[in-house]
């Protein structure tokens, strides 16, 4: 099982979300992909993450996130014992997000976007100081990355599988050259079922 966690004003609708769920369609294993539309309270989209694989065993379940998802999905690893996939995440949410804080719009839609500054309190009670079994993570970081800075990225997961890519961007916009052996960790084989 794959829940998938896309980042801060983004959707289900996005690149990385839309080639891993239409990689798990073409391999037969649709249904052991989830990937949600999160609320802007961190609170509420942990509430929603947890709920989805409530039942579903830790060495079952592998969560990838993506900029904030990967701040969500790190969190949740620490909480379930479950594999993580980290693509380019936010390491100190609570900061890169201070600025943000009002009203925008989402990323795949014209669709109000409201991050509260409560919001920010409901981050920072998410923080993983440090990463207790670095052997279930496996970071994606862009040197290129322009939003967030890759070496607090292979500090934060030190000890843990890393792949750092020399330039790209924040999107991964080559994402689907690293598909395969990101579904690999998690443990999706290439073969069709």
């Amino acid at each position: 099982m794959i829940l998938y966690l896309h980042g801060f004003r983004s959707s289900p609708q996005s690149m990385k979300a839309r080639l891993s769920g239409e990689r798990m369609a073409q391999l037969g294993r649709s249904a052991e992909f989830i990937c949600p539309q999160l609320p802007a309270s961190p609170r509420l989209a942990m509430e929603l993450a947890f709920g989805l694989v409530a039942g579903v065993p830790a060495e079952e379940l592998t969560i990838v996130g993506s900029s904030l998802g990967g701040y969500y999905a790190t969190w949740m690893a620490e909480k379930l014992g479950c594999r993580a996939v980290l693509l380019n995440p936010a390491v100190v949410a609570a900061l890169d997000l201070e600025k943000h804080v009002g009203v925008t719009t989402a990323y795949h839609s014209d669709e109000p976007f409201e991050f509260k500054r409560e919001y920010i309190e409901e981050l920072r009670a998410l923080a993983v100081p440090k990463i207790t079994q670095p052997e279930r993570y496996f970071l994606v970081a862009c040197t290129g990355d322009e939003v967030l800075d890759y070496r607090d990225m292979v500090a934060h997961y030190a000890g843990a599988k890393q792949k750092v890519v020399q330039g790209s961007d924040h999107a991964i916009s080559e994402y689907a050259g690293y598909l395969d052996e990101v579904l690999e960790f998690c443990g999706i084989t290439g073969e069709a079922r």
